[in-house]
């Protein structure tokens, strides 16, 4: 897709694997092998769990990025009314940062701790929530997140707490990219 580009994020040698073998035929999709904090994005993917808490994993690095970043995320989900995030669905905060300005926060799992089932159907409901949120969504302002967020910097969805292999995982997140923006 011209208008994004999403950089798979990979801290380790088996999922900068899977990445690469999704990007190869797939443009607008680019491996960055290291830290997501060292990303030039405008926005940051938090694979958190329905309920906003982002104690863990790569959240805990967004927590402490991001001061405020899981009550806005509670806030904008109705979390901290009693309502939830439903896997599949996903939301945009403003970070406070220049750079990336925005987190797309979109859940693999529903209850923090979570171990996936080993299909991988929630990493692609995850992949799925955050492109259709960039393709259709609007921000906090009214205006469409594609007309401000064209980078995307977006983790292993599941791979650490959740359990899922980084092939099961790149797997996924291809056939959402495919089946949302046409791409092969």
């Amino acid at each position: 897709m011209d208008d994004l580009t999403l950089v798979l994020v990979a801290v380790d040698a088996p999922m900068a694997r899977a990445w690469r073998t999704i990007a190869a035929d797939r443009p607008g999709l680019v491996v960055h092998e290291g830290s997501i904090t060292d990303v030039d994005a405008d926005a940051v993917v938090s694979p958190a769990n329905s309920f906003g808490f982002m104690g863990g994993g790569i959240d805990a690095v967004y927590a402490r990025w991001f001061p405020g970043i899981s009550g806005q995320v509670r806030a904008a989900s109705g979390a901290d009314r009693g309502g939830e995030l439903p896997v599949g669905e996903a939301v945009i905060v403003p970070t406070g940062a220049p750079r990336p300005a925005w987190l797309v926060s979109a859940p693999t799992m529903r209850q923090p701790g979570e171990r996936l089932p080993a299909d991988g159907a929630a990493a692609r409901a995850a992949a799925g929530a955050v492109l259709r949120l960039w393709r259709d969504g609007s921000l906090p302002d009214g205006r469409r997140v594609r007309d401000a967020v064209r980078r995307i910097a977006l983790p292993g969805l599941g791979t650490g707490v959740g359990g899922l292999s980084p092939e099961v995982c790149a797997t996924q997140v291809g056939a959402a990219w495919d089946e949302l923006l046409g791409t092969t």
